[in-house]
């Protein structure tokens, strides 16, 4: 019996994952939860072979999470499931799949990663020890945005001159720091040069 914690902030996918693995009779749900700090409470009691979770969730990132669990739960195999398909590492982690993936892939992998210690990714890894990511993960209006940001203007300025809704402005907003991993503008600024998104 493989055992599984699931982590995941999107209720419709969160029971998408409960719904495939019930229904198979070597899987075992220790656990499913909507944020990392839920699963963190559950998982020492629980313990289980793995935990699928994803990387962008309220209150604590899945970064932090891998994080924590890979300090205190050094056995607990990982795999991500996400929609970003820029991201790669095999140091912290013991698979990554795009949501999109299909069903039985999904299994295969995760039967994999604990009965023969395989490492399952979607498409290229490197041996790089945290996730990367290029510029190809930003959208053509989010570099947009971030020029205009580089550039001082402020998030009303911004929706005036791009011609969206300020709410929509903060949230592209929210997810550019996400995707970039960064927590103000100075670290946007920084990270968005280096990825040569702005000269």
């Amino acid at each position: 019996m493989i055992t599984i914690g699931i982590v995941d902030d999107h209720k419709m996918f969160l029971d998408g994952l409960i719904s495939v693995f019930s229904s198979e009779p070597e899987f075992e749900i220790a656990f499913a939860e909507n944020t990392a700090k839920d699963a963190l409470s559950k998982i020492k009691a629980a313990l289980p072979d793995i935990i699928i979770t994803d990387i962008s969730m309220p209150q604590m990132n899945g970064l932090e999470f891998i994080k924590i669990l890979k300090k205190d739960y050094p056995e607990v195999k990982i795999l991500v499931v996400s929609m970003f398909d820029n991201m790669q590492s095999i140091k912290h982690i013991d698979g990554f799949l795009l949501k999109e993936t299909d069903k039985q892939q999904l299994i295969n992998a995760v039967r994999g990663i604990v009965l023969r210690n395989e490492k399952h990714f979607n498409g290229t890894t490197t041996d790089h020890s945290s996730f990367e990511f290029s510029k190809t993960i930003l959208s053509q209006r989010e570099k947009e945005i971030i020029g205009l940001i580089a550039k001082e203007f402020t998030t009303d300025e911004i929706a005036v001159k791009l011609n969206i809704s300020k709410n929509t402005i903060e949230t592209h907003r929210k997810n550019i720091f996400f995707k970039l991993q960064v927590k103000n503008i100075a670290g946007l600024i920084y990270k968005a040069v280096y990825l040569g998104v702005i000269k």
